[in-house]
């Protein structure tokens, strides 16, 4: 089973090799995962309620200030702008904190999603950091919701991602390729995990 555990700094695998398509204004991503087939999962619609409704903050001011400094510098080449990039930082230790993840597992898997755009839209339809799909704002009645909203989208992307990690038991290799909707293939979560150990490790 590969847990966040296994990925340290000692322990890092090579990227796959594939290539990001990045570019000015909208990026467009073949990443973004369609939109289901089926009814939308009962229990997953009411996990994300409950995320919109909860507006906690940092529990460790010291700790998340630590940690913001440090990632900082190493999103600096991707979000040139101090302030944006400092509210994107803030937002994932956050959002992560509150559906108990890793902020540095949010970190890698926007970074192979939309390549820190929150602008970006996937050939799917899918938008922002974590490329969520449009079709949760409706699901939740939150129908004026901006999924280009920084704290938006990391709300909903991180409870989702939570909710399929719960589903595989906490084995990210599953819950990842779930979150792509790429289930049965281990493409994107190897890609994920490789940001995870070359870029976005815990210190």
């Amino acid at each position: 089973m590969l847990t966040l555990a296994h990925i340290s700094p000692r322990n890092r695998r090579p990227e796959t090799g594939l290539i990001a398509l990045a570019g000015c204004g909208v990026l467009l991503l073949l990443l973004g995962a369609p939109a289901p087939a089926a009814p939308v999962d009962a229990e997953l619609k009411a996990r994300l309620r409950d995320a919109i409704a909860d507006t906690s903050s940092f529990d460790d001011k010291f700790t998340a200030t630590v940690w913001l400094t440090d990632m900082a510098l190493r999103l600096e080449k991707r979000v040139p702008d101090s302030d944006e990039r400092v509210r994107i930082l803030r937002h994932v230790h956050e959002e992560a904190r509150r559906a108990n993840l890793h902020p540095e597992l949010v970190l890698a898997v926007i970074d192979v999603e939309s390549a820190f755009d929150r602008f970006a839209i996937s050939v799917a339809g899918a938008r922002g950091l974590m490329q969520v799909m449009p079709f949760w704002l409706k699901e939740l009645n939150q129908p004026e919701a901006n999924l280009f909203d920084i704290q938006t989208n990391l709300r909903i992307g991180c409870t989702i991602l939570r909710y399929y990690l719960d589903m595989e038991g906490g084995e990210l290799t599953p819950a990842l390729a779930r979150y792509n909707g790429s289930v049965g293939k281990t493409w994107y979560s190897e890609r994920v995990l490789g940001r995870l150990s070359s870029r976005w490790f815990k210190s």
